[in-house]
């Protein structure tokens, strides 16, 4: 073979070797790539469900010999807790509303039922509540940063059996509240909040604001657990969106279930 040809051949042979090794190089990154998890690749991270980052939710301790509010023991299902410790936190990033905290944790009846659109309905509510022995009303809220405002009451009664009819048909009928909140005149039942998301033994009934809604849209949630009803509202320039809200009612009924 001349010189001149077996230097075209070495040359040759040398890009031969440099594809292989590229084409091998570029098999094992698209494999690494395909074997990572999606959310370890950089701007492949999956969106946002629209969930609030909550701090992990634990329940207080109970007083020493108390059980818990469905243990076979307790057979009043009594909350033995401090109902304000009972109260869900506040996600991350969001501005606290003082105004709900009332005296030392403890939101007055009145101030509760301020937050009802009819003044006669305020004043039925205000009678049933002390009929069926309210005992005392903890109350917190806050705004996050996409502007939804929520509140959350928890209030104890003397009895489950109070509490209970207290939450049907006191509060609710199966198609709307019984008592309009004000800026949610008109609701319809919220059937996507199923009773899979709750804790057990715990009830709930949602309520959605119709359209056209007014300066915020409005949701709405009953709860009941033993001695200890719940309400639940968010609202929102907007929408509300129902993410967070089914996300928050799933945590309370957890502290209370």
């Amino acid at each position: 073979m001349r010189k001149k040809d077996r230097r075209v051949l070495r040359a040759a042979l040398r890009w031969t070797a440099a594809v292989v090794v590229f084409a091998v190089a570029g098999t094992g990154t698209a494999y690494g790539i395909t074997q990572m998890k999606r959310t370890d690749v950089p701007g492949l991270a999956t969106a946002s469900d629209g969930r609030w980052d909550y701090p992990k939710i634990t329940k207080p301790p109970l007083p020493s010999g108390s059980p818990g509010p469905f243990a076979p023991a307790n057979k009043a299902n009594a909350h033995y807790a401090d109902l304000r410790a009972l109260l869900l936190p506040a996600p991350k990033g969001a501005k606290a509303d003082a105004s709900l905290r009332g005296t030392d944790g403890w939101l007055p009846a009145k101030a509760f039922v301020a937050q009802y659109a009819d003044a006669d309905d305020r004043k039925t509510l205000a009678q049933k509540l002390t009929d069926e022995g309210l005992r005392h009303i903890a109350a917190d809220g806050w705004t996050t940063p996409d502007g939804t405002h929520t509140r959350i009451y928890l209030l104890q009664f003397d009895t489950a059996i109070a509490a209970d009819e207290l939450f049907s048909p006191g509060l609710i009928s199966y198609d709307s509240p019984v008592y309009a909140l004000t800026g949610a005149p008109v609701t319809s039942y919220d059937d996507t909040v199923k009773s899979e998301i709750l804790a057990g033994n715990v009830k709930a009934s949602a309520y959605t604001e119709d359209k056209p809604y007014g300066a915020e849209d409005v949701r709405q949630a009953y709860l009941s657990a033993g001695d200890t009803l719940a309400l639940v509202v968010q609202s929102r320039k907007g929408t509300a969106k129902a993410v967070p809200f089914e996300q928050t009612l799933t945590l309370q009924s957890q502290l209370l279930g």
